[in-house]
């Protein structure tokens, strides 16, 4: 009887000492598992999902300035095609990744006449830009400086986009640029998240 009880009173602390590394080992695994799950989800989210951009250039003034950081949804259009008004980013034809607004959608007609831009002939309302040509008018001269764009058809499986800064952007108002193809299109600008101080989601 002495002698079964000293055997447990010596192996008890026997297999507390055994359960210690082995509960370590499972919490460093999860550890692990856990930092696997969370880089793949980066990754993901990153490469698939959303992209950082940095604004560089004043063509989308003046709602967007250089050096600003905007969160650029990637997937968004794999569901549904762009719409008017939408703040895109797209491959040009240079070689640079840029910054525009859709004006017009496939198969409708655009017309830019001074400050004025038409849609199957109709008058388009751009409140984004209305306080900047609201100014101009004040000094005394239009807003948009360059020359008009003649109604023109925008070609299935693309759009035309202009950028907010209307004297002073390369888009598709320009040969070197023109219709955007939806094949060419990054994402849709979603968030602008630095300076910190300018922290917003993106009106449409």
């Amino acid at each position: 009887m002495e002698q079964n009880e000293h055997l447990q009173q010596t192996n008890q602390p026997a297999s507390a000492v055994e359960a210690k590394p082995a509960a370590a080992k499972n919490e460093t695994w999860e550890w692990i598992k856990a930092l696997i799950i969370a880089g793949v989800l980066v990754i993901i989210i990153r490469w698939l999902l959303f992209s950082p951009f940095i604004v560089d250039g004043d063509s989308m003034h003046p709602n967007f300035f250089t050096g600003e950081r905007l969160i650029v949804n990637k997937i968004l259009y794999d569901v549904r095609d762009p719409k008017r008004g939408e703040v895109i980013v797209f491959h040009a034809p240079e070689g640079k990744d840029y910054i525009k607004r859709v004006i017009a959608l496939p198969g409708e007609t655009v017309k830019v006449a001074g400050d004025k831009v038409y849609i199957n002939g109709e008058e388009l309302s751009e409140p984004y830009i209305q306080s900047a040509i609201d100014q101009a008018v004040k000094e005394g001269h239009p807003y948009n400086t360059l020359k008009d764009f003649p109604e023109t058809k925008v070609p299935e499986g693309e759009l035309f986009a202009m950028g907010d800064n209307r004297p002073n952007s390369k888009d598709s108002r320009t040969s070197s640029v023109g219709f955007v193809p939806f094949k060419k299109i990054v994402g849709r600008a979603e968030v602008i998240f630095w300076p910190l101080n300018k922290i917003s989601w993106i009106h449409f």
